[in-house]
Protein backbone atom coordinates (compact mmCIF):
# COMPACT_ATOMS: atom_id res chain seq x y z
CA UNK A 1 0.00 0.00 0.00
CA UNK A 2 1.20 3.35 -0.75
CA UNK A 3 1.66 6.11 1.44
CA UNK A 4 -1.12 8.27 0.25
CA UNK A 5 -3.40 5.03 0.46
CA UNK A 6 -2.38 4.03 3.76
CA UNK A 7 -3.11 7.68 4.72
CA UNK A 8 -6.93 7.58 3.73
CA UNK A 9 -7.42 4.00 5.01
CA UNK A 10 -5.99 4.60 8.88
CA UNK A 11 -7.65 7.88 8.66
CA UNK A 12 -10.94 6.34 8.04
CA UNK A 13 -10.17 3.79 10.53
CA UNK A 14 -9.53 6.30 13.08
CA UNK A 15 -12.70 7.99 12.85
CA UNK A 16 -15.64 7.44 15.10
CA UNK A 17 -18.35 10.08 14.98
CA UNK A 18 -19.68 9.41 18.29
CA UNK A 19 -16.43 10.71 19.54
CA UNK A 20 -17.03 14.37 18.70
CA UNK A 21 -20.60 14.78 18.93
CA UNK A 22 -22.35 17.69 17.18
CA UNK A 23 -25.52 18.84 16.41
CA UNK A 24 -24.55 19.28 12.71
CA UNK A 25 -22.68 16.09 11.96
CA UNK A 26 -24.52 13.55 11.09
CA UNK A 27 -26.71 15.23 9.17
CA UNK A 28 -28.13 16.10 5.52
CA UNK A 29 -29.96 18.93 5.80
CA UNK A 30 -27.63 21.72 3.76
CA UNK A 31 -29.33 24.35 5.08
CA UNK A 32 -28.54 23.55 8.88
CA UNK A 33 -24.54 22.21 7.31
CA UNK A 34 -24.02 25.68 5.52
CA UNK A 35 -25.20 27.53 9.08
CA UNK A 36 -22.87 25.69 10.34
CA UNK A 37 -20.32 26.65 8.56
CA UNK A 38 -20.26 30.27 8.09
CA UNK A 39 -20.66 30.59 11.68
CA UNK A 40 -17.42 28.51 12.44
CA UNK A 41 -15.14 30.36 10.18
CA UNK A 42 -13.23 31.93 11.95
CA UNK A 43 -14.70 31.23 15.69
CA UNK A 44 -14.22 28.47 17.84
CA UNK A 45 -16.89 25.62 17.82
CA UNK A 46 -17.30 26.19 21.69
CA UNK A 47 -18.26 29.64 20.67
CA UNK A 48 -20.08 29.07 17.57
CA UNK A 49 -22.05 26.09 18.97
CA UNK A 50 -24.72 28.84 20.99
CA UNK A 51 -25.22 30.78 17.80
CA UNK A 52 -25.92 27.93 15.77
CA UNK A 53 -28.49 26.91 18.38
CA UNK A 54 -30.21 30.19 18.29
CA UNK A 55 -30.27 30.30 14.76
CA UNK A 56 -31.31 26.94 13.86
CA UNK A 57 -34.66 27.94 16.50
CA UNK A 58 -35.54 30.92 15.18
CA UNK A 59 -34.97 30.42 11.84
CA UNK A 60 -35.54 26.55 11.20
CA UNK A 61 -36.01 26.81 7.44
CA UNK A 62 -33.60 29.09 5.18
CA UNK A 63 -36.80 30.84 3.85
CA UNK A 64 -37.71 31.96 7.33
CA UNK A 65 -34.06 33.65 7.61
CA UNK A 66 -34.39 34.65 3.99
CA UNK A 67 -37.78 36.94 5.17
CA UNK A 68 -35.88 38.03 8.53
CA UNK A 69 -34.92 41.71 8.85
CA UNK A 70 -31.45 42.40 8.70
CA UNK A 71 -31.06 43.69 11.70
CA UNK A 72 -32.94 41.22 13.40
CA UNK A 73 -29.58 38.60 11.96
CA UNK A 74 -27.07 41.19 13.61
CA UNK A 75 -28.72 40.99 16.34
CA UNK A 76 -28.83 37.82 16.91
CA UNK A 77 -25.11 37.66 15.60
CA UNK A 78 -24.07 40.22 17.79
CA UNK A 79 -21.07 38.88 19.48
CA UNK A 80 -19.38 36.52 17.04
CA UNK A 81 -17.40 38.79 14.80
CA UNK A 82 -16.51 38.98 10.97
CA UNK A 83 -19.81 40.80 10.57
CA UNK A 84 -19.58 40.40 6.51
CA UNK A 85 -20.20 36.80 7.17
CA UNK A 86 -23.66 37.65 8.60
CA UNK A 87 -24.74 40.12 5.78
CA UNK A 88 -23.51 37.62 3.12
CA UNK A 89 -25.49 34.37 5.12
CA UNK A 90 -28.63 36.80 4.86
CA UNK A 91 -27.91 37.53 0.86
CA UNK A 92 -27.75 33.88 0.00
CA UNK A 93 -30.17 32.73 2.22
CA UNK A 94 -32.35 35.38 -0.56
CA UNK A 95 -31.07 34.17 -3.23
CA UNK A 96 -31.98 30.09 -2.51
CA UNK A 97 -35.19 31.74 -1.57
CA UNK A 98 -35.76 33.17 -5.02
CA UNK A 99 -33.42 31.97 -7.62
CA UNK A 100 -33.79 27.82 -6.00
CA UNK A 101 -37.77 28.50 -4.59
CA UNK A 102 -36.03 28.19 -1.42
CA UNK A 103 -34.22 24.60 -1.80
CA UNK A 104 -30.79 24.39 -1.48
CA UNK A 105 -28.86 24.01 -4.38
CA UNK A 106 -27.61 20.19 -4.80
CA UNK A 107 -24.69 21.01 -6.90
CA UNK A 108 -20.49 22.52 -6.06
CA UNK A 109 -20.48 25.12 -8.67
CA UNK A 110 -23.83 26.04 -7.42
CA UNK A 111 -23.39 25.92 -3.84
CA UNK A 112 -20.28 27.70 -4.58
CA UNK A 113 -21.95 30.30 -6.15
CA UNK A 114 -23.76 31.86 -3.25
CA UNK A 115 -22.44 35.04 -1.73
CA UNK A 116 -19.88 33.96 1.09
CA UNK A 117 -19.06 30.22 0.57
CA UNK A 118 -16.07 29.54 -0.83
CA UNK A 119 -14.24 26.38 -2.30
CA UNK A 120 -13.72 24.73 1.56
CA UNK A 121 -17.60 25.95 2.28
CA UNK A 122 -18.78 24.43 -0.65
CA UNK A 123 -16.97 21.54 -0.78
CA UNK A 124 -18.51 20.75 3.06
CA UNK A 125 -21.80 21.39 2.04
CA UNK A 126 -21.66 19.25 -1.29
CA UNK A 127 -19.84 16.00 1.00
CA UNK A 128 -21.67 16.61 4.30
CA UNK A 129 -25.27 16.88 2.88
CA UNK A 130 -24.72 15.12 -0.54
CA UNK A 131 -21.87 12.86 -0.67
CA UNK A 132 -20.17 14.58 -3.48
CA UNK A 133 -16.25 13.82 -3.88
CA UNK A 134 -15.31 16.95 -3.08
CA UNK A 135 -12.20 17.80 -0.75
CA UNK A 136 -12.19 20.13 1.88
CA UNK A 137 -9.41 21.89 2.69
CA UNK A 138 -8.70 24.43 5.43
CA UNK A 139 -6.45 24.96 8.40
CA UNK A 140 -7.34 21.85 9.88
CA UNK A 141 -6.25 19.66 6.68
CA UNK A 142 -2.88 22.29 6.19
CA UNK A 143 -1.91 21.58 9.41
CA UNK A 144 -2.24 17.54 9.13
CA UNK A 145 -1.00 16.98 5.47
CA UNK A 146 2.07 19.79 5.47
CA UNK A 147 3.20 17.70 8.96
CA UNK A 148 2.51 13.93 7.25
CA UNK A 149 3.76 14.12 4.12
CA UNK A 150 6.59 16.89 5.52
CA UNK A 151 5.23 19.83 3.08
CA UNK A 152 7.06 22.99 3.42
CA UNK A 153 5.30 24.73 0.45
CA UNK A 154 3.57 28.53 2.31
CA UNK A 155 -0.14 27.53 2.96
CA UNK A 156 -0.46 31.26 2.25
CA UNK A 157 0.62 30.98 -1.59
CA UNK A 158 -0.94 30.02 -4.77
CA UNK A 159 1.36 27.84 -6.01
CA UNK A 160 0.79 26.13 -2.08
CA UNK A 161 -2.84 26.34 -2.15
CA UNK A 162 -2.73 24.64 -5.39
CA UNK A 163 -0.40 21.39 -4.21
CA UNK A 164 -2.08 21.47 -1.07
CA UNK A 165 -5.67 21.44 -3.04
CA UNK A 166 -4.35 18.67 -5.75
CA UNK A 167 -3.03 16.54 -2.79
CA UNK A 168 -6.57 16.78 -0.93
CA UNK A 169 -8.50 15.84 -4.24
CA UNK A 170 -5.54 12.35 -4.47
CA UNK A 171 -6.48 11.54 -0.98
CA UNK A 172 -10.36 11.78 -0.88
CA UNK A 173 -12.49 8.58 -0.77
CA UNK A 174 -14.61 9.53 -3.34
CA UNK A 175 -17.25 7.05 -2.14
CA UNK A 176 -17.25 8.36 1.20
CA UNK A 177 -16.42 12.03 0.98
CA UNK A 178 -18.52 12.75 4.10
CA UNK A 179 -16.96 10.30 6.07
CA UNK A 180 -13.40 11.19 4.63
CA UNK A 181 -13.96 15.13 5.14
CA UNK A 182 -14.78 14.97 8.64
CA UNK A 183 -12.35 12.45 9.54
CA UNK A 184 -9.50 14.84 8.79
CA UNK A 185 -11.11 17.93 10.34
CA UNK A 186 -11.72 16.34 13.33
CA UNK A 187 -7.83 14.88 13.60
CA UNK A 188 -6.95 18.17 12.85
CA UNK A 189 -9.34 19.74 15.50
CA UNK A 190 -8.38 17.19 18.47
CA UNK A 191 -5.40 15.50 17.44
CA UNK A 192 -3.03 16.98 15.07
CA UNK A 193 -3.59 20.59 16.98
CA UNK A 194 -1.54 23.43 16.33
CA UNK A 195 0.18 23.19 19.63
CA UNK A 196 1.21 20.50 22.10
CA UNK A 197 -0.13 17.83 19.01
CA UNK A 198 -0.54 13.68 20.53
CA UNK A 199 1.90 12.18 18.75
CA UNK A 200 2.98 9.99 21.16
CA UNK A 201 -0.32 8.29 20.36
CA UNK A 202 -0.97 9.18 16.97
CA UNK A 203 -1.98 6.64 13.90
CA UNK A 204 0.23 7.89 11.41
CA UNK A 205 3.45 8.33 13.70
CA UNK A 206 6.19 5.83 11.80
CA UNK A 207 4.91 7.58 8.18
CA UNK A 208 4.65 11.13 9.68
CA UNK A 209 7.81 13.25 8.08
CA UNK A 210 7.27 15.83 10.60
CA UNK A 211 7.05 13.74 13.74
CA UNK A 212 10.28 11.57 11.95
CA UNK A 213 12.56 14.61 11.10
CA UNK A 214 11.48 16.79 14.40
CA UNK A 215 9.60 19.24 12.29
CA UNK A 216 6.00 19.12 13.98
CA UNK A 217 6.43 22.98 15.39
CA UNK A 218 7.49 24.20 11.94
CA UNK A 219 4.78 22.68 10.09
CA UNK A 220 2.57 24.21 7.98
CA UNK A 221 4.60 27.29 6.89
CA UNK A 222 3.06 30.52 6.68
CA UNK A 223 5.27 33.33 4.39
CA UNK A 224 2.93 36.45 5.04
CA UNK A 225 2.53 38.43 8.49
CA UNK A 226 -0.67 40.49 8.81
CA UNK A 227 0.61 44.15 9.96
CA UNK A 228 -1.85 45.67 12.17
CA UNK A 229 -3.00 48.98 11.87
CA UNK A 230 -3.85 51.27 15.16
CA UNK A 231 -6.84 52.99 15.33
CA UNK A 232 -7.94 55.07 17.86
CA UNK A 233 -12.42 55.38 18.36
CA UNK A 234 -13.70 57.93 20.83
CA UNK A 235 -17.27 57.22 21.30
CA UNK A 236 -19.49 60.22 22.66
CA UNK A 237 -22.16 58.73 24.66
CA UNK A 238 -25.08 61.58 24.47
CA UNK A 239 -27.50 61.77 27.46
CA UNK A 240 -30.68 63.45 27.06
CA UNK A 241 -33.18 62.50 30.18
CA UNK A 242 -33.88 58.92 29.27
CA UNK A 243 -32.76 59.44 25.69
CA UNK A 244 -29.87 57.76 23.80
CA UNK A 245 -28.49 59.33 20.71
CA UNK A 246 -26.56 56.07 18.32
CA UNK A 247 -26.37 56.14 14.38
CA UNK A 248 -26.25 53.07 11.85
CA UNK A 249 -22.36 52.33 10.14
CA UNK A 250 -23.00 52.86 6.26
CA UNK A 251 -19.09 53.54 5.46
CA UNK A 252 -17.57 51.04 3.26
CA UNK A 253 -15.34 49.86 6.61
CA UNK A 254 -15.29 47.25 9.60
CA UNK A 255 -18.95 46.93 11.17
CA UNK A 256 -21.04 47.91 8.46
CA UNK A 257 -24.95 48.13 9.11
CA UNK A 258 -23.90 47.76 12.92
CA UNK A 259 -25.12 50.34 15.07
CA UNK A 260 -22.64 52.63 17.44
CA UNK A 261 -22.37 56.07 19.27
CA UNK A 262 -21.54 59.05 17.33
CA UNK A 263 -17.04 58.42 16.50
CA UNK A 264 -14.50 60.61 16.31
CA UNK A 265 -11.37 58.48 15.21
CA UNK A 266 -8.09 60.55 15.75
CA UNK A 267 -5.01 59.07 13.70
CA UNK A 268 -3.20 58.95 17.74
CA UNK A 269 -4.04 57.87 21.05
CA UNK A 270 -4.92 61.26 22.80
CA UNK A 271 -5.74 60.95 26.95
CA UNK A 272 -5.78 63.66 29.82
CA UNK A 273 -6.58 67.00 29.89
CA UNK A 274 -5.35 67.09 25.71
CA UNK A 275 -8.54 64.70 24.86
CA UNK A 276 -11.36 67.23 25.04
CA UNK A 277 -9.49 69.87 23.38
CA UNK A 278 -8.62 67.45 20.63
CA UNK A 279 -12.15 66.64 20.11
CA UNK A 280 -13.47 70.09 20.17
CA UNK A 281 -11.23 70.84 17.25
CA UNK A 282 -12.70 67.95 15.05
CA UNK A 283 -15.65 68.84 12.18
CA UNK A 284 -17.59 66.00 13.42
CA UNK A 285 -17.53 67.69 17.30
CA UNK A 286 -18.31 71.09 15.74
CA UNK A 287 -20.84 69.51 13.39
CA UNK A 288 -22.64 67.79 16.40
CA UNK A 289 -22.66 70.40 18.85
CA UNK A 290 -22.64 73.51 16.92
CA UNK A 291 -21.45 75.48 20.18
CA UNK A 292 -24.59 73.92 22.19
CA UNK A 293 -24.28 73.73 26.14
CA UNK A 294 -22.63 69.98 26.51
CA UNK A 295 -21.63 68.40 30.12
CA UNK A 296 -19.28 65.98 30.24
CA UNK A 297 -19.86 63.35 32.96
CA UNK A 298 -17.24 61.29 32.83
CA UNK A 299 -14.39 59.40 30.97
CA UNK A 300 -14.67 55.31 30.31
CA UNK A 301 -11.94 53.14 31.02
CA UNK A 302 -10.18 51.59 27.23
CA UNK A 303 -11.52 49.16 25.70
CA UNK A 304 -9.63 46.89 23.05
CA UNK A 305 -10.57 45.33 20.05
CA UNK A 306 -8.06 43.41 17.88
CA UNK A 307 -9.45 42.39 14.11
CA UNK A 308 -8.00 40.07 11.74
CA UNK A 309 -5.53 43.77 9.90
CA UNK A 310 -6.64 46.17 13.00
CA UNK A 311 -6.15 46.93 16.49
CA UNK A 312 -9.04 49.37 17.68
CA UNK A 313 -8.82 51.06 20.88
CA UNK A 314 -11.76 53.13 21.84
CA UNK A 315 -12.51 55.10 25.06
CA UNK A 316 -16.34 56.46 25.48
CA UNK A 317 -17.10 59.93 26.63
CA UNK A 318 -20.49 60.35 28.54
CA UNK A 319 -22.19 63.69 27.81
CA UNK A 320 -25.25 65.14 28.61
CA UNK A 321 -26.89 67.06 26.22
CA UNK A 322 -29.76 70.28 27.03
CA UNK A 323 -33.07 69.49 25.37
CA UNK A 324 -32.18 72.01 22.73
CA UNK A 325 -29.60 69.43 21.36
CA UNK A 326 -30.38 69.23 17.49
CA UNK A 327 -29.98 65.67 16.36
CA UNK A 328 -31.86 65.28 13.07
CA UNK A 329 -29.86 65.53 9.88
CA UNK A 330 -26.86 64.14 11.60
CA UNK A 331 -27.56 60.91 11.15
CA UNK A 332 -28.59 60.41 14.73
CA UNK A 333 -30.94 57.98 16.20
CA UNK A 334 -32.61 59.13 19.57
CA UNK A 335 -33.74 55.80 21.32
CA UNK A 336 -35.04 55.27 25.35
CA UNK A 337 -32.29 53.85 26.88
CA UNK A 338 -34.30 50.68 27.93
CA UNK A 339 -34.33 50.02 24.49
CA UNK A 340 -30.39 49.45 23.74
CA UNK A 341 -30.35 46.10 23.65
CA UNK A 342 -32.89 45.63 21.06
CA UNK A 343 -29.65 47.04 19.00
CA UNK A 344 -26.60 44.99 17.18
CA UNK A 345 -23.39 46.26 18.24
CA UNK A 346 -19.53 45.75 17.78
CA UNK A 347 -18.40 44.03 20.68
CA UNK A 348 -16.38 46.67 21.82
CA UNK A 349 -19.32 48.43 22.36
CA UNK A 350 -21.36 45.49 23.61
CA UNK A 351 -18.70 45.15 26.32
CA UNK A 352 -19.04 48.60 27.34
CA UNK A 353 -23.01 48.60 27.98
CA UNK A 354 -21.97 45.45 29.63
CA UNK A 355 -19.85 47.16 32.16
CA UNK A 356 -22.66 49.74 32.35
CA UNK A 357 -25.54 47.92 32.92
CA UNK A 358 -25.83 49.07 35.91
CA UNK A 359 -26.94 53.36 34.54
CA UNK A 360 -28.13 51.99 31.63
Amino acid sequence: MNKKAFFTQKLLEWYHPDDRPLPWKAIKNPYFIWLSEIILQQTRVQQGLPYYQKFVKKYPTIVDLANAPEDDVFKLWEGLGYYSRARNLHFAAKTVATTYQGNFPTTYQDIRSLKGVGDYTAAAIASFAYDLPHAVVDGNVYRVLSRFFGINTPIDTTAGKKEFKQLADELLASKQAARYNQAIMDFGATHCTPKEPNCTSCLHQKHCVAFQENQVTELPVKSKKIKKRNRYFYYLVLKQETSLFIRKRSEKDIWANLYEFPLIELNQEVEGLFLLEALEETLIWKTLFENQPTVLNGVSKKYKQTLSHQKITALFLEIEVKPSFFYENKNLIAIERKKIKNFAFPKIISNYLENMKLSF
